[in-house]
């Protein structure tokens, strides 16, 4: 039975060993050592990667009471080997994990409910708890729980007696059985836990609670702490300085400039979008009444104002009115309509040529296609001459 030094020491990053057993499994190998500072997979966390020697160890599990280190080389058994801890991922997931406990007891506490999912992910934590917390309640979990961060607050590790078990008010998600390993939070948590976590809170760091939304009746909460909170107000800062510049805005009221510059697109958008209303009106007043089968090729028209188009065609045309908004580089939109005629032939023929993909009802189609201005010119009015 490996003896699991990780318990002994959550911080320990390197330490000696002796190779037990190495077996083959596809395209793996499983090394057990007679002592270990490796995390297995467990408890909501992954297994530890890094090194025995110069082969690498990319997972590790514990499968019927024994350690496994997942390598890529086999390793000799009765060797000596050192074992070296990937520490800057051991320690942000320590984070993580610890942050977790802070928050999860802290919910259980002022609300009442249990965690009843967890999963430490590479990129952030998810807890999901089986009642429903506003937003304006969770910035003030995370506020409480930043404050037992700064307080730097021990975490304690104990192994209790069946007895002392019995009596104890402690989290757990699942039943479990032999000894229990309850990592205590004084006065924050109390949770059975198989995972090493950090000596006192303040190494946590931080702890920013970044999402939370309905799910399966109570809610997902989502989590950064540590490096990975760090990591996350650098990407938000640079982005807000970006933003900062190219709006000539100072960093603190971006939002107003951002609202500010969102309200001039509206108005410039009611502006263009009328002018465009005019433009086909007038388009359409230029076609002669009567006109059969006119075609139009236009740069840039909104869906709306397209379609508007086509029925001010329609009404004064006879045939089918026939437009393509687009160009020849990037392909084209196209509608037609007709009051008349039924416009899914043209429709068809026009994606068979042209690899297009559209289609609907016998007064009005619409899709996309590929091909010149030229070329389709040609298609249509072969097409409808025939």
């Amino acid at each position: 039975m490996t003896d699991r030094l990780y318990y002994e020491d959550s911080h320990l990053t390197e330490f000696p060993a002796v190779v037990t057993a190495c077996e083959q499994e596809k395209d793996f190998w499983k090394v057990a050592l007679d002592q270990t500072a490796f995390f297995p997979e467990g408890g909501g966390q992954a297994g530890d990667t890094g090194y025995l020697g110069d082969v690498e160890v990319f997972d590790t599990h514990e499968k019927n009471g024994e350690i496994w280190h997942y390598t890529r080389q086999p390793l000799e058994v009765g060797a000596e080997v050192k074992g070296v801890l990937d520490w800057e991922k051991r320690f942000s997931r320590m984070q993580q994990h610890s942050g977790e406990h802070i928050v999860s007891g802290l919910i259980h506490t002022r609300f009442g409910y249990d965690n009843v999912g967890f999963h430490l992910g590479e990129e952030e934590v998810t807890m999901d708890f089986n009642g429903p917390i506003t937003k304006k309640e969770l910035l003030e979990v995370e506020t409480a729980a930043n404050q037992v961060v700064f307080g730097n607050v021990p975490i304690q590790i104990s192994y209790p007696s069946k007895e002392e078990l019995a009596v104890l008010d402690y989290r757990s998600k699942i039943e479990i059985e032999g000894q229990v390993r309850i990592v205590t939070i004084p006065d924050i948590d109390v949770c059975a836990c198989c995972a090493p976590h950090v000596n006192t809170t303040g190494e946590i760091g931080l702890i920013k609670l970044t999402n939370v939304q309905s799910h399966r009746g109570g809610v997902r909460v989502n989590l950064l702490a540590g490096d990975r909170a760090l990591r996350d107000y650098r990407e938000k800062e640079s982005s807000v300085k970006a933003v900062s510049v190219l709006l000539s805005a100072k960093e603190a009221v971006v939002a107003d400039a951002v609202e500010r510059l969102k309200q001039e697109n509206f108005r410039l958008t009611g502006q263009l979008m009328a002018l465009s209303k005019t433009l086909i009106q007038n388009k359409a007043a230029s076609v002669a009444e009567g006109t059969a089968n006119p075609i139009f090729f236009e740069d840039n028209l909104d869906a709306d104002t397209s379609r508007e188009f086509v029925n001010l065609l329609s009404a004064r045309c006879s045939g089918i009115a026939c437009l393509f908004i687009g160009n020849d580089e990037s392909g084209y939109r196209y509608i037609f309509g007709s009051k008349t005629e039924d416009t899914r032939p043209l429709c068809k023929a026009l994606n068979g040529q042209f690899g297009g993909k559209g289609g609907g009802k016998p007064e009005m189609v619409q899709g996309s296609l590929s091909g010149t201005q030229e070329e389709l010119m040609g298609a249509v009015e072969t097409f409808l001459r025939s």
